[in-house]
């Protein structure tokens, strides 16, 4: 009795147990499953977009089609672009920027070379051309030279420099029949001040205040009015007249010489 009695209380203890099992775990709360998680809505919308671009593009090919019959598809090409392309184009037909700021290099040698070269013939087309690039340089080079000789005449060079081309460029208009721009006088007596640089680097070494410089400034003289004179009447076709012309521009390349030499 005491066996079976005891084995009846241990059944209703683990039916007591299963029961509190089964109250306990019990709830209302349902979990739905069919609901797409996180991940499962990401990749539904991006399906769905997806499809979405498929039937937009389906129907931009169906009208194109429809209106012209033919589908057409550009042929791309990589090295074509047409903006690039026409700036390529439109800097390749600009000139350089020298040429645009009026500077040539090659005529400004050829000056040089008829100016050292007093008996070479010179080209008029080249010297009706209003370059200052030399002139400036020029005019520059002579007061360093007097500057280092201890002279400092930048003002008087360049003062005379524009009194002497207003007054041959005067004087030439009255002279020739088709006149002169004050431009290519300017470049030409610019240009031919290049001797007188010359003299004023032998002031640096020694002093010219004597026979030898004094033989020396009127060679010097002669060389840039027999210069100029030769320019001027190439450029203005005035045979016959070089000594009317060289005698005023030895008249300024003189002052230029008494700077130099006192």
């Amino acid at each position: 009795m005491f066996l079976a009695g005891g084995s009846k209380n241990e059944s209703d203890k683990l039916l007591g147990m299963d029961q509190f099992d089964v109250d306990f775990y019990q709830s209302d709360y349902i979990i739905d499953d069919t609901t797409p998680g996180f991940y499962e809505m990401g990749t539904h919308d991006e399906n769905s977009r997806q499809r979405k671009n498929d039937f937009s593009q389906a129907d931009i090919l169906s009208a194109t089609m429809h209106h012209t019959g033919v589908l057409y598809e550009p042929a791309y090409s990589p090295s074509f672009h047409p903006q690039h392309d026409q700036h390529n184009e439109s800097f390749e037909d600009e000139p350089p920027l020298l040429e645009e700021l009026g500077i040539n290099f090659d005529h400004i040698w050829q000056k040089t070379l008829t100016v050292l070269n007093p008996w070479k013939p010179a080209d008029g087309s080249i010297l009706n051309e209003t370059d200052l690039t030399g002139p400036l340089i020029f005019c520059f080079a002579l007061g360093s030279m007097l500057l280092l000789a201890g002279k400092i005449h930048f003002g008087y060079v360049y003062t005379m420099s524009i009194l002497g081309c207003l007054g041959i460029h005067a004087l030439l208009n009255l002279m020739s029949i088709t006149g002169v721009s004050y431009g290519c006088v300017a470049s030409v007596l610019g240009y031919c001040l290049l001797p007188m640089v010359i003299l004023s680097s032998c002031a640096v070494l020694f002093s010219l205040q004597g026979t030898i410089g004094t033989v020396l400034a009127a060679a010097v003289i002669g060389w840039c009015s027999f210069s100029a004179s030769k320019m001027f009447i190439s450029t203005l076709a005035m045979d016959g007249q070089q000594l009317l012309v060289a005698y005023p521009c030895a008249l300024l390349y003189g002052l230029f010489a008494l700077l130099t030499v006192f």
